[in-house]
C-alpha cells in the first residue's frame, strides 16, 4: 500500500462566511499567504521522514480553496529538498492550459528530481472553465486530445507537427524531455463512469482524488477494470488512488474536535460559492457527456452540505480518529475497494497546522507499520 501526503494549501484567514465565486481577492494578504505558503511546503518535506510514498499537490484558480494557480511550482520546490517521495502534481488542469507547456513542465519536474515525477493529467471540476474562460461543453474533446498530444511530445524523438480540433502545432520537439521511460506514470481523475474508461483507455492510474462514497467508487473501479480488459492490460491495485480529508490525533475526541473545526470552514468559506457555480456550469453546459454523471455529480454537490461528520467517515470521505481508529478505517476502506494508494487530504480547512505535523508524526509511528502491506 503506498500512501500520498495532498495538500490543497487552502487560505486560511478569512470570516465564517460564504461568496460567490469568482472570490474577491481584496481580502487575500500576500504577507499571511507567504507564511502559508512556506508552512505548507515545509509540511510536505517533512511528509518524506513520516513514512509517505508521494507528496502532491493540484491547480485551482480565484478561490482561497487553494493557491495553486501552477501546482509545478510547488513541485520545483519540492523536488531537491526531498530525495525519495514521489512529486505527485495530481494536477495540471489539462483543457484549460498549453498541452505542449504541461509536456514541458513536466519533463523538467522529472529530470529536477531524478525520475521521480508522478504526471496528473486531471480534467478539473466545472467552475474552473470560468476561470480561463475554456467552454465546458469542449472539456471532453480538449482533455482527450491534449493527453494524446502530451504522450506523444514526451515519447516522439523527432520533430512533429500537429493539427487536431482545440490545439494546432507547426513543429513539436520539446527540451527537456523525461527522465522515465517511455514517459512519468499518469493519473487521470475516475470519479465518474466516462473518466475512468478514459483513464483506463490511457493505461493510467485512475484518481479519486476526494472519494464521494464507497459505493460509487467501488462503481468506478469496476468500469475502469473492465475498460482496462478490454483495452489489452491488467491494473494492478496501485493502479487506483483513493483520496479522503484526513486527521489523526492522540485521541478519537481530538481528532473530531479539530476535523470539525476545520470542516465548518472548508464547508462555509472554502466551498460555499464554489457549489453555487458547479451548479450553474451543470444546468447550462455539457461539461458531463451524460445525464448520468451530471445528476451523480449534482447529488454529490447536495449531500455534501448536509452530511454530518460520522456519516462522512462511514461513506469513506473523511479519515479521522486515533492511530487504532484510523487503522480500522483504512483496512475497512481498503477491504472495500482493494486499492493500492491512500491519497490523504491532511489541510481540511482551517484544521491546525501542528494538529496535522502531530499526525503526521503518529502515522508514521502508529498507523503506517499497521497497514503498509495490505
Amino acid at each position: 500500500m503506498k500512501f500520498s501526503f495532498f495538500h490543497l494549501m487552502p487560505y486560511t484567514h478569512l470570516e465564517l462566511e460564504s461568496h460567490d465565486w469568482p472570490f474577491p481577492n481584496r481580502y487575500f494578504d500576500p504577507a499571511k499567504a507567504s507564511a502559508l505558503y512556506r508552512t505548507y511546503v515545509e509540511s510536505m518535506i517533512h511528509a518524506e521522514t513520516c513514512g509517505f510514498d508521494w507528496v502532491g499537490c493540484n491547480e485551482h484558480h480565484f478561490s482561497p480553496y487553494g493557491m495553486m494557480a501552477n501546482c509545478n511550482l510547488i513541485g520545483g520546490a519540492l523536488a531537491y529538498p526531498t530525495k525519495r517521495v514521489k512529486i505527485a502534481m495530481i494536477g495540471n488542469l489539462v483543457p484549460l492550459n498549453n498541452p505542449i507547456r504541461i509536456a514541458e513542465e513536466y519533463a523538467m519536474l522529472d529530470c529536477m528530481s531524478g525520475g521521480r515525477l508522478v504526471a496528473g493529467l486531471m480534467r478539473g471540476i466545472p467552475h474552473e472553465y470560468l476561470a480561463y474562460n475554456i467552454p465546458p461543453g469542449e472539456s471532453w474533446e480538449r482533455q482527450r486530445e491534449a493527453v494524446q498530444l502530451i504522450i506523444k511530445a514526451w515519447t516522439e524523438p523527432e520533430p512533429f507537427g500537429w493539427e487536431g480540433k482545440h490545439f494546432q502545432y507547426r513543429q513539436v520537439s520539446i527540451w527537456p524531455k523525461p527522465m522515465q521511460k517511455p514517459h512519468p506514470p499518469l493519473v487521470i481523475s475516475a470519479s465518474n463512469a466516462d473518466s475512468a474508461k478514459f483513464a483506463a483507455e490511457m493505461r493510467a492510474t485512475m484518481g479519486m482524488v476526494l472519494l464521494a462514497d464507497l459505493p460509487s467508487g467501488k462503481e468506478c473501479i469496476r468500469i475502469y477494470k473492465e475498460t482496462a480488459k478490454a483495452n489489452g492490460w491488467e491494473p494492478t491495485a496501485e493502479n487506483v488512488l483513493v483520496g479522503m480529508h484526513t486527521c489523526i490525533a492522540e485521541t478519537d475526541e481530538e481528532a473530531r474536535r479539530s476535523m470539525a473545526h476545520g470542516l465548518k470552514y472548508f464547508d462555509q468559506v472554502l466551498m460555499g460559492g464554489l457549489q453555487a457555480s458547479q451548479r450553474i456550469v451543470l444546468q447550462k453546459t455539457r461539461y458531463f457527456e451524460n445525464e448520468e454523471s451530471r445528476d451523480r455529480w449534482k447529488s454529490r454537490l447536495d449531500k455534501r452540505r448536509t452530511l454530518t461528520l460520522d456519516e462522512a467517515i462511514e461513506r469513506g470521505t473523511v479519515l479521522c480518529g486515533s492511530p487504532e481508529t484510523v487503522v480500522k478505517q483504512i483496512k475497512r476502506i481498503h477491504s472495500e475497494l482493494g486499492h493500492g494508494v491512500f491519497n490523504f487530504t491532511v489541510k481540511v480547512g482551517t484544521l491546525p497546522d501542528e494538529v496535522i505535523r502531530r499526525g503526521m508524526e503518529l502515522f508514521r509511528d502508529r498507523v503506517h507499520p499497521h497497514v503498509r502491506d495490505l
